[in-house]
């Protein structure tokens, strides 16, 4: 009773399993599907909009330096209660009890000058002082109605004079860095594609493959019973069968394992079977080597990069010219104050007050040190002048590199496009031949099988080599040849989404 109870749960469950995977649903993706969904949420794609946001944010810290600053400050209150040293008139020193409450507020506007580097200012405040004495207690306001000065360094380095020309540089690297990443978010996903296609064509093959093998070895073995065929030729079935299953369990791993890759890059979260749509070139069209590099300069990070490492270079060799040597510092500044026993009094006959000073620096003995500094500048500027100039040829270099690996695919695509319809063709006249007892040679049959096997992958992966060296080119470009469209996104999307 026990065993038949077993069996129909055993079924029941198989029935279930069953049930399940029928109920699955297969989802196909084409390659531009892949690189949407890529460019859209895959972890490198996500990586570089915060990298962007980054530099984004930096910059705009960078403009806020040079907008008008407003800043109150107050002390509400300082209260001071204590036995401090006190100098009397006659010139002697005392301990004396003290007792007062000090309450202040002052407000400033401050305002870089970027050209100059000084700043000038605009300051109103007022403060109140209340002393207790044993006996009474006095009650004073000092009223700053406004103040207005600037503070200017005459032979300093000036930082945000060249801020002001590297900072808006960086930010429009940032924003072509950006593209380029997504560009090259692009090409993972297609390297991502095509692994995954060519290991479910791989499967396909494998499973052909088994099945044939298996007809094959049993039409042998009716033969061997008959005397029509030697059992060597049996034997190298059977064995050819044996490899077809291993090879078919194999390729089911690998399978397995490029489709993990793949839905971990792209963020999938579906259990349903996924069926890769091989891609189709439509059109050809040729990439001008000159319009690609003038692209390539104008649309793309490194240009920018290029002027900008010159700029920091410079930045520095003026740096070091600056420091170290004679200094300079000029403050000066002009308003009105008053006191008064009552608020409205502090405010009544204003007092002009005024304030100049002019500080200097000037290093008498530094053994070298400052004229060190500037050799090692220069030195480095040089340094990166041939840097650049080496940079600017290898760009050149991979882009002529690029263009002419491209230019190839069309008649890549070609040969491998027709080595696979004629390896498919041989394998099945072959194939055909042999089971009608035309051909008795079964290493003929393998050879044929092995040829078409390896045609079919190799068109894929001459269409791989084909997106891929497009996409290499968009990104060195950030330009779209097929389209002839420059490539751009919003950038105000990306701070706000």
């Amino acid at each position: 009773m026990i065993r038949p109870i077993k069996y129909l749960l055993i079924v029941s469950l198989l029935v279930a399993g069953l049930s399940v995977t029928a109920q699955k649903q297969t989802i196909t993706f084409s390659l531009h599907d892949a690189i949407r969904i890529a460019q859209d949420q895959s972890p490198d794609a996500l990586m570089a909009k915060h990298r962007f946001r980054s530099s984004y944010w930096s910059f705009r810290t960078f403009r806020a330096t040079y907008l008008p600053g407003l800043q109150l400050d107050a002390t509400i209150p300082n209260l001071n209660r204590s036995i401090e040293a006190i100098t009397m008139p006659d010139g002697s020193s005392d301990y004396i009890s003290r007792s007062l409450v000090n309450y202040s507020a002052n407000l400033s506007l401050n305002q870089k000058v970027g050209w100059t580097g000084g700043e000038v200012f605009l300051n109103t405040g007022i403060q109140q002082m209340t002393n207790f004495y044993s006996d009474t207690t006095t009650r004073q306001f000092l009223a700053d109605m406004v103040s207005i000065g600037f503070r200017q360094p005459i032979f300093t380095y000036n930082a945000y004079k060249w801020d002001k020309k590297i900072e808006p540089l960086k930010y429009q690297e940032a924003q072509r860095k950006y593209l380029e990443d997504n560009e090259q978010v692009a090409i993972t996903a297609i390297n991502r594609f095509f692994n995954l296609l060519s290991a479910q064509i791989e499967v396909e093959i494998a499973k052909k493959n088994y099945a044939n093998y298996d007809t094959l070895y049993k039409i042998a073995k009716g033969r061997f019973n008959l005397g029509k065929i030697a059992e060597n030729e049996l034997l190298q079935l059977e064995l050819n069968l044996l490899k077809a299953d291993a090879s078919l369990e194999q390729s089911e791993l690998n399978y397995n394992n490029m489709l993990f890759l793949y839905k971990s890059y792209l963020r999938l979260k579906t259990d349903n079977n996924i069926r890769l749509i091989e891609p189709v070139v439509k059109t050809y069209f040729d990439i001008p080597l000159q319009r690609a590099i003038e692209e390539a300069k104008n649309n793309t990070s490194a240009g920018l990069e290029f002027q900008r490492r010159l700029l920091q270079a410079q930045s520095d060799v003026n740096r070091a010219k600056m420091n170290g040597r004679f200094d300079a510092q000029l403050f000066a500044s002009f308003g009105l104050t008053q006191t008064g026993d009552y608020l409205p009094d502090a405010y009544k006959n204003p007092l002009d007050q005024e304030r100049v000073t002019v500080g200097i620096t000037l290093p008498i003995l530094d053994w070298g040190r400052a004229r060190g500094s500037i050799r090692m500048a220069e030195s480095n500027h040089d340094l990166v002048v041939t840097a650049v100039e080496q940079d600017k040829i290898d760009f050149e270099q991979d882009i002529y590199l690029q263009v002419m690996q491209f230019g190839m695919q069309k008649k890549q695509l070609y040969i491998a496009a027709k080595s696979d319809t004629v390896a498919a063709k041989r394998y099945d006249v072959t194939y055909k031949r042999y089971m009608i007892g035309k051909v008795n040679d079964v290493l003929e049959l393998n050879n044929a099988q092995i040829d078409n096997d390896n045609a079919n992958l190799g068109f894929v992966n001459s269409l791989k080599n084909y997106w891929v060296n497009y996409y290499k080119i968009r990104k060195m470009t950030l330009f779209d040849f097929e389209n002839q469209l420059p490539i751009s996104t919003s950038f105000d999307t990306l701070i706000t989404k």
